[in-house]
C-alpha cells in the first residue's frame, strides 16, 4: 500500500540550522506527449546528503525527468518517493513546500529589483509591510556565512552573468531547501567561480545534508564533485554508480551508446615562416544597445591555419565583438582587414572575402524558426547560378536538393529538409547552420560559443569541424565561456574583460590559472607580439 508524505514545514529562509537533507526516488517514471515518449521506466536514487549528477545527451529526458520530479509536468506512470514515501507534487509551489528548488539553466531572476529584493519578494511568507532595514541585516549575515558574495543594493539587470548565476543559487540556499537541483549551474562562470560554487554545495551536503541534483556536460565537474551518477539515453536509464567506480570512458560511452563519436583529426602543424594575417582587428570600438561602451578598443590579428580564442566571462564584450565581425552591430571606433584588404561585413564583402560566422544561439541569430531547413540551409547560396532556376527565379527543387546532401554530409536529424528549423534539437540546429557556413571554401571563421548546452556527441562533431577548418588554412576566431574548449582547440589564447583584451598568449605558454585568473579580474598581461 503506498503511504503519501504529509508536507513538512518549511524551514525559515536564512536559517539553514536543522536542515536536513532528502532522499528521492523515481520509480518507473514514464512521461508521454502524445505518441512521443519522453521517459521511459526511469527509476534513480538520490541519497540525502549528496550531490548526484544527472548526464545525458540534448533530447535524453534530463529536463523532463526533473520537471516530473518538480511537479512542473504529471507523469504519464511512476511514482516519486521522499524519504522513502510516495509523495503527490502538485506543482512548484508544492515543490517549495516540501523543501524542493530548482536553478534553471537560464535566468529567473526580476532584472529590475536588486539582489535583496529579489531573495526577500522570493519568500512564501513576505510580510505586506516589509522593513527593509531588518531584512538587509538578515541578508548581510546570510551571506557572511556563505563564501559567495554579491552586491544587495545593485539591480539585478546591472550585475554580470556569473554574479546572477551565484545569486541563483544563493536564493535557493536562503529559501532554505533542503534538495537543490541545479541545470548546468556553472554555464556563466570562471573556472574559480565555478569550484567555489560547487565546493560549497559540497561542502553543505557534507555539513548540513543538502542535497544536490547537478546536471552538467563537464566531465571535470562531476568526476571531482559529484558522488554518484545516473546517465540517461533516449529517455531510458542507461546506467548508474559511483563516481569513483566509473570512468570518464565509461560514462561517455554510457551516454552515446553505440553510436560513433567523431574525433578530431591530429591538428596540422605548419612550417617554415609564419601564415599570413587573415583576420586584423585594429583598436575597434562598439556600444551596447543602451549606448554605453561594451568594446574597447580591442586589437587582435589571427594568422591562416590558425584557432584564436577569445575566453572571458559572460558580458564583457564578447557579443558586441561578434556583432561588430558579422554584421550584426555597427562599430564606434577602428578598423578591420581580411585578406589585408579593408573589410566591412557586408554580404558581398563577406563573400569576397569568404568570411563564414557561426554565432551564439544561431536559432536566434542565425536562422528563421518558422522556414524550413532547406530555406536556412540555402540563405548563403540562393541566388547563386546553379540554385536559380529559368528567369532567375528562386527554384525549391534546387534549394531542396542542395541541402540534402549537406544534412547527409552534416548528420543533420530532420524529418524532412522541408521541416521548420525552429522544430529541431539545439544540436541540430547548430549543424544545420555550420552546414550553411562550411558549404564553401573557407579563408575566415567566426565562431561563438559553438557548444554550448549542447551533449557530448554533438559538441564532439561541431569541434570536430572547426578543427579541420583550421587544417585547412582557415583562420578561426572562436569566443568561448567554456575554458576547457578554448584549452582544447586554441592555438593562441586571448582574455577580455571589461570590453578590453587583457591577457594574449600561445596556448603552448600559459595554462588553466593564468587564464582563470585574467578572466577574473586578478591579472592582466600585456598582449603577445603579433
Amino acid at each position: 500500500m503506498s503511504h503519501f508524505s504529509a508536507v513538512p514545514a518549511a524551514p525559515r529562509a536564512g536559517d539553514s540550522s536543522g536542515r536536513a537533507g532528502l532522499a528521492l526516488e523515481t520509480v518507473g517514471i514514464t512521461k508521454h506527449f502524445g505518441a512521443h515518449v519522453a521517459l521511459d521506466d526511469v527509476s534513480i536514487k538520490v541519497r540525502a546528503g549528496t550531490i548526484h549528477a544527472l548526464l545525458g545527451e540534448n533530447g535524453a529526458g534530463k529536463s523532463t525527468l526533473v520537471k516530473c520530479v518538480m511537479g512542473e509536468y504529471k507523469a504519464t506512470r511512476g511514482q516519486v518517493l521522499l524519504d522513502n514515501r510516495e509523495a503527490a507534487i502538485d506543482g512548484i509551489r508544492d515543490a517549495h513546500r516540501r523543501g524542493m528548488g530548482m536553478v534553471y539553466q537560464h535566468f529567473t531572476l526580476v532584472p529590475s529589483l536588486s539582489a535583496a529584493e529579489n531573495l526577500v519578494m522570493a519568500r512564501a511568507d513576505v510580510p505586506a509591510l516589509i522593513d527593509w532595514r531588518a531584512e538587509k541585516q538578515k541578508l548581510r549575515a546570510f551571506l557572511e556565512r556563505m563564501p559567495l558574495r554579491v552586491p544587495l543594493e545593485r539591480p539585478v539587470a546591472s550585475l554580470a552573468a556569473g554574479e546572477r548565476q551565484k545569486l541563483e543559487i544563493l536564493k535557493q540556499l536562503y529559501l532554505a531547501r533542503r534538495l537543490l537541483i541545479l541545470d548546468e549551474p556553472t554555464s556563466a562562470l570562471t573556472p574559480g567561480e565555478a569550484d567555489e560554487v560547487l565546493s560549497l554545495l559540497r561542502t553543505l551536503t557534507r555539513s548540513e545534508g543538502l542535497t544536490v541534483i547537478m546536471i552538467s556536460h563537464k566531465f571535470r565537474e562531476v568526476t571531482q564533485y559529484a558522488d554518484e551518477v545516473s546517465v540517461l539515453r533516449r529517455g531510458r536509464l542507461a546506467g548508474a554508480g559511483t563516481v569513483g567506480a566509473l570512468s570518464v570512458d565509461a560514462m561517455s560511452r554510457m551516454m552515446v551508446g553505440d553510436a560513433v563519436l567523431r574525433e578530431a583529426a591530429p591538428r596540422r602543424a605548419w612550417h617554415g615562416a609564419p601564415q599570413p594575417v587573415a583576420l586584423e582587428v585594429e583598436r575597434i570600438g562598439a556600444d551596447d544597445d543602451d549606448g554605453l561602451p561594451a568594446v574597447r578598443e580591442v586589437s587582435l590579428a589571427v594568422r591562416a591555419g590558425e584557432v584564436v580564442g577569445i575566453a572571458g566571462v559572460s558580458g564583457n564584450g564578447q557579443a558586441q565583438l561578434v556583432e561588430v565581425l558579422s554584421g550584426q552591430r555597427e562599430a564606434s571606433s577602428g578598423r578591420m582587414r581580411v585578406g589585408g584588404r579593408a573589410y566591412r561585413p557586408r554580404r558581398a564583402q563577406m563573400r569576397a572575402g569568404k568570411v563564414f560566422c557561426l554565432p551564439e544561439e544561431p536559432l536566434r541569430n542565425a536562422a528563421v524558426a518558422h522556414m524550413t531547413v532547406a530555406e536556412n540551409i540555402a540563405f548563403r547560396v540562393f541566388d547563386a547560378p546553379g540554385l536559380r532556376g529559368l528567369g532567375g527565379w528562386l527554384s525549391p527543387a534546387r534549394i531542396r536538393r542542395h541541402a540534402l546532401g549537406l544534412i547527409a554530409a552534416y548528420r543533420v536529424k530532420t524529418a524532412s529538409p522541408d521541416e521548420p528549423i525552429g522544430n529541431l534539437s539545439g544540436g541540430n540546429v547548430q549543424r544545420a547552420i555550420l552546414s550553411r557556413e562550411l558549404s564553401g571554401e573557407v579563408e575566415v571563421l567566426i565562431v561563438a560559443n559553438p557548444c554550448f548546452g549542447l551533449d557530448f556527441a554533438s559538441a564532439a562533431e561541431i569541434r570536430a569541424r572547426i578543427v579541420e577548418q583550421r587544417n585547412r588554412g582557415a583562420a578561426v576566431l572562436l569566443i568561448s565561456e567554456d575554458l576547457d574548449e578554448i584549452l582544447e582547440l586554441a592555438d593562441r589564447i586571448a582574455v577580455m574583460s571589461e570590453g578590453r583584451i587583457v591577457y594574449d598568449a600561445p596556448a603552448s605558454e600559459t595554462d588553466q590559472p593564468a587564464i582563470a585568473r585574467a578572466m577574473a579580474g586578478e591579472a592582466t598581461v600585456a598582449a603577445a607580439d603579433r
